[in-house]
């Protein structure tokens, strides 16, 4: 079999993972919506799934027409930080529970969740993100695609951050007022 098969194959599980998260991120909404969730910043929302979908499509249609070859070193590196971030991930999923989801939903009066990676970052889920988006097409040497759509993840997150933050209201932003978005701090002693 070859790398580029095997990238394929790899790109096929995130797609089938992503429709996973669509279906739970569904039932999440369902259980918001069944407590008085409200929804915010619906603008953005297709955009982003858009763009989510033409990510692993461009992804697969670098490698396989510009005929990039599995770049040795750098592609098991970023194979290692494309799993770190799943990894990532799925610990800010797992802590948000149900309320994770897709969309900015809130529902109102829980208090804000600061456990699992939320301890050390405000936005853990957004840093798999952006890890993925530089990350995954590296795998097997998709240049453009990463630089492309890390940067046009950085301008879809700037707007999807900001309408979550408003939404998430004060007792949110009091609650992470000391930690940083995207990287941890290192405390010395």
């Amino acid at each position: 079999m070859t790398s580029q098969a095997l990238y394929l194959g790899f790109l096929g599980f995130l797609a089938v993972e992503r429709l996973a998260e669509l279906h739970l991120s569904s039932r999440n909404a369902a259980w918001a919506f069944a407590r008085g969730g409200v929804e915010m910043g619906q603008g953005h929302y297709p955009i982003m799934a858009a763009f989510h979908t033409l990510f692993l499509g461009a992804c697969a249609t670098e490698v396989l027409f510009l005929d990039r070859a599995f770049p040795g070193a750098l592609g098991w590196m970023a194979l290692a930080l494309a799993a770190l971030a799943q990894g990532l991930r799925y610990w800010a999923v797992s802590t948000l529970g149900p309320r994770w989801n897709t969309r900015v939903i809130v529902v109102p009066g829980l208090a804000p969740v600061v456990g699992g990676p939320y301890r050390f970052l405000r936005h853990p889920n957004y840093v798999a993100v952006m890890m993925e988006m530089a990350v995954v097409p590296l795998i097997h040497g998709a240049w453009i695609s990463a630089v492309l759509f890390s940067v046009g993840n950085a301008l879809l997150l700037w707007v999807r951050i900001r309408a979550e933050e408003r939404a998430l209201g004060p007792l949110w932003a009091d609650a992470f007022a000391g930690r940083p978005r995207f990287v941890p701090e290192v405390r010395r002693e």
